[in-house]
């Protein structure tokens, strides 16, 4: 049985400040193709291992990544379940403003209507005048 909680609003501002940075948005790309060491990932970026690490922190904090140690090292992996609630936020939020604009777009297909039809009623009750 698969159980989908509603995220709170800390819980997607979390996220949000997570995915805000392209570090921490890289971390998670690398740690989705497989499980890396906090030094490893380190090596990658021209910051100290204490900034990387302060990153992970923040991913670690809002849920799209898990750090655990083996022996003296520690190890961090990407949480696919909280990158699939992420999208589907995103997919929810997407919906609500395709289904506004679906309805301002009738809305404003409606007025071309009644546009239309008052034009044509105003154009056959008008006289016209020949000399």
């Amino acid at each position: 049985m698969v159980k989908h909680f509603a995220p709170t609003d800390v819980d997607i501002d979390r996220v949000f400040h997570a995915l805000a940075d392209a570090t921490r948005r890289d971390i998670v790309r690398r740690t989705l193709v497989g499980e890396q060491s906090v030094s490893a990932l380190a090596a990658g970026y021209a910051m100290s291992f204490a900034a990387v690490s302060k990153h992970i922190g923040v991913l670690v904090e809002a849920g799209l990544v898990r750090k655990r140690a083996e022996g003296r090292e520690r190890l961090v992996h990407a949480e696919p379940e909280a990158i699939a609630r992420v999208q589907r936020l995103l997919r929810s939020y997407e919906d609500l403003w395709r289904g506004r604009i679906d309805r301002l777009d009738a809305l404003l297909a409606e007025d071309e209507v009644v546009d239309a039809m008052a034009s044509s009623i105003h154009s056959s009750t008008t006289p016209t005048t020949e000399n």
